[in-house]
């Protein structure tokens, strides 16, 4: 289903968003690759038209900023502008604080990605599929986007927001051929917790001892899931959790060796 379409993925360059660019060159997509460390795109474009012949083209860009975004989308090769599947992955945390003690550049950091970030993202690439009646937005969202925790106040916000986003893209989407879902992971060891702690690697590391995580590549798999069903499925949401956690807020601490 995938063989030859173009897959537009933000965020590319690690973690779920590198996973997915790898599942999707796997399933025979070219792809489009963006964010900002560009240099980690190109080795990672070089690395998967060598492994699947398929066609990169890599972008650098921050999804928060809404002119850079269009500009981008407006001056592909003629040859990358009917985008098939957005995989809008983009996204980060900040901080761990209550909100009385939490800092605003942490807060707009998370709603200029997280939210603005997505919006810009498909107001530059849904008009065409609209326009072709074919095409589908997988929005990478979170646990964190069904439910709070202490300390994320304003990051639990910013998923609930795309959960919210989500689902009124397929009110407005009704009448065409155009899909969108949402895939919302628990806890996955990526760079997402060195983010949040601004990098403290070592409070970052601890946050994945409780109980074996998921993977970059588990998560992917769900994104591709929904990218391959006929054309008359639409997965709307997929909720994929680590076995040894069942809430946001409640996990079992087995530790890392089991």
């Amino acid at each position: 289903m995938l063989q030859d379409r173009i897959t537009f993925i933000t965020g590319a360059s690690s973690g779920i968003g590198l996973a997915c660019a790898e599942a999707f060159a796997e399933a025979g997509s070219h792809l489009l690759l963006a964010a900002r460390r560009t240099e980690r795109l190109d080795t990672l474009a070089a690395r998967l038209r060598g492994e699947h012949r398929i066609r990169c083209h890599t972008i650098g860009l921050d999804v928060r900023d809404r002119d850079a975004a269009q500009a981008a989308l407006d001056a592909l090769p003629q040859e990358w502008r009917e985008i098939d599947v957005l995989v809008n992955n983009a996204g980060l945390s900040r901080g761990l604080e209550p909100v009385h003690e939490g800092l605003a550049s942490d807060w707009e950091d998370m709603i200029d990605t997280n939210i603005k970030g997505l919006l810009w993202v498909t107001k530059a690439v849904l008009p065409g599929m609209v326009e072709r009646d074919r095409g589908h937005i997988i929005n990478v969202g979170s646990v964190s986007g069904r439910q709070v925790y202490a300390g994320g106040a304003v990051y639990c916000g910013t998923k609930f927001a795309v959960r919210a986003m989500t689902q009124g893209l397929r009110l407005d989407l009704l009448g065409t051929r155009v899909r969108c879902s949402t895939v919302d992971p628990g806890l996955v060891e990526t760079e997402f917790s060195e983010v949040r702690f601004h990098g403290d690697t070592e409070r970052a590391e601890q946050v994945y001892q409780a109980f074996p995580p998921l993977r970059p590549r588990d998560v992917a798999e769900a994104v591709l899931f929904c990218a391959t069903r006929p054309p008359h499925v639409a997965i709307q949401e997929i909720l994929v959790m680590p076995q040894d956690q069942a809430a946001v807020y409640g996990s079992h601490p087995r530790g890392r060796g089991d």
